[in-house]
């Protein structure tokens, strides 16, 4: 019963405090997994890789993993729950007010200054998920006699590769995370 608590609360707290949508969420969810011990840094980037992949926005999905990986199908829904019920919540409350005051100042320079703290933490998420990616965390650092036999050249392959044929060729990012999952098979395989 105390994991469900600890999972509401935790949850309710991230949707309750995290502006910017489910990227700018994925540092603070970072942190609430390490304080608890839930899972280890790469189980988390590998719920974000799925989260990223499924239908519905990343923080929902995210939130469902980890409570499923935390306590079963039920601290998935409780998760869940604790995650959405805040926007519900205070959008209810706010939306009234909102439209009202939409064109004050204040409220536009609240705006403002939100702005900036989101692309921190969206770049966060991206440090988080490239260190995980890019880097092989669980080679020892004695076992390592150069920098070459730290990184994971697969993974790096696979990140240009998609970056190209997203920017150059255009490819839609559906198919790209396609090609990337056939190409991160085939990679495991070769290499």
């Amino acid at each position: 019963m105390k994991i469900y608590l600890q999972l509401i609360c935790t949850f309710f707290k991230l949707g309750l405090f995290s502006f910017g949508g489910g990227y700018a969420m994925i540092p603070l969810i970072e942190k609430e997994i390490e304080s608890h011990g839930w899972m280890t840094a790469t189980e988390f980037s590998n719920i974000i890789a799925i989260a990223e992949m499924t239908p519905g926005p990343i923080a929902v999905n995210s939130a469902t993993f980890v409570g499923y990986k935390t306590a079963g199908i039920l601290g998935g829904i409780i998760a869940t729950i604790g995650v959405a019920l805040p926007s519900l919540l205070l959008i209810l409350l706010v939306s009234q007010i909102f439209f009202k005051y939409q064109d004050h100042p204040v409220n536009k320079m609240i705006f403002y200054g939100i702005r900036p703290v989101i692309v921190g933490l969206i770049t966060t998420a991206t440090v988080f998920v490239g260190k995980t990616a890019f880097f092989h965390w669980e080679v020892s650092l004695a076992g390592i006699k150069d920098l070459f036999g730290f990184l994971n050249f697969s993974s790096i392959a696979i990140c240009i590769i998609s970056f190209i044929g997203m920017l150059r060729f255009k490819i839609h990012p559906i198919l790209m995370i396609g090609i990337s999952a056939v190409l991160g098979v085939v990679s495991m395989y070769l290499f």
